[in-house]
């Protein structure tokens, strides 16, 4: 795909997160949209996968760490076509099988349940091994928040990811600066992330995560990287496409009222007529 073809379809999975959580009056707009340039890559160029062979054992394998990010991976399959992009109004809702957090037990297509922030990366350490083992080529993928960094699991998995040069394995960090109670460096700094990756023998690439082009070169590199783990730190804003809520801390894990609804889709439309 083109880099505009990526924006547009960037901009489709941010109006259905905007619409599934206005649906759901709950859930967390922040990083979903933070995060929405990421998922379109992975699930549209990055990774070798086929929303009809979801079982397929070469697969490439994406695990969800910040599972409170799930409006984001809902709304990037539902575009990329493993469910009805109707269904993601029934976000939260009882029944349904977009629940809160992922959970691989009701949608498939998921590699992993996930919501207990830091446990995400060690589930995808357990992946990145048994490919190794079993002389498999699938690559996989984590995505975890900044805050969730503050977890000393991360550091325990970033470890062994390191010691067994899991190559295979890819880490992103979505790094919008702030979390549920504010500022990440106000309230456990993390920082300096790339040099603590570094530090565990990860070889590390930082990138504006709204960049297409820098988004493409970085995953090629991390395909291309030999003997260790790769981590992109990729620097974002939360709340990204929609204005009022762009790094704005209030939108962490919030859904927008009816009035809320109506601007941020006005503004998305306005985003995508222009690409």
């Amino acid at each position: 795909m083109t880099n505009q073809e990526l924006q547009k379809t960037a901009n489709e999975v941010r109006k259905s997160i905007i619409t599934a959580l206005h649906a759901a009056g709950a859930g967390h707009p922040g990083g979903s949209l933070s995060s929405t340039d990421i998922f379109t890559y992975l699930y549209f160029e990055e990774m070798n996968i086929d929303p009809k062979d979801t079982k397929n054992p070469d697969r490439d394998r994406f695990v969800l760490s910040k599972g409170h990010c799930a409006p984001g991976l809902y709304s990037v399959m539902a575009e990329r076509g493993y469910f009805p992009k109707e269904e993601l109004t029934t976000l939260r809702k009882l029944g349904s099988r977009l629940q809160g957090h992922p959970s691989m037990q009701y949608l498939p297509g998921l590699d992993m349940s996930s919501g207990s922030l830091g446990q995400g990366i060690s589930a995808a350490c357990g992946m990145a091994l048994s490919a190794k083992l079993d002389n498999k080529s699938f690559r996989v993928y984590t995505l975890l928040g900044d805050g969730e960094l503050e977890e000393g699991q991360v550091w325990e998995a970033a470890m062994f990811a390191g010691f067994r040069k899991l190559d295979n394995l890819c880490v992103i960090v979505d790094n919008n600066g702030l979390q549920i109670d504010g500022p990440i460096d106000k309230v456990c700094s993390p920082y300096p992330i790339d040099e603590k990756f570094k530090a565990f023998n990860f070889h590390v690439i930082n990138i504006d995560g709204h960049n297409f082009d820098e988004i493409r070169k970085a995953f090629e590199e991390a395909k291309n990287t030999k003997g260790q783990p790769t981590a992109i730190i990729a620097h974002t804003v939360k709340g990204k496409g929609v204005s009022f809520m762009e790094n704005q801390v209030g939108w962490h894990g919030k859904a927008p009222n009816d009035e809320e609804f109506k601007l941020a889709m006005e503004e998305l439309e306005r985003t995508g007529a222009a690409l």
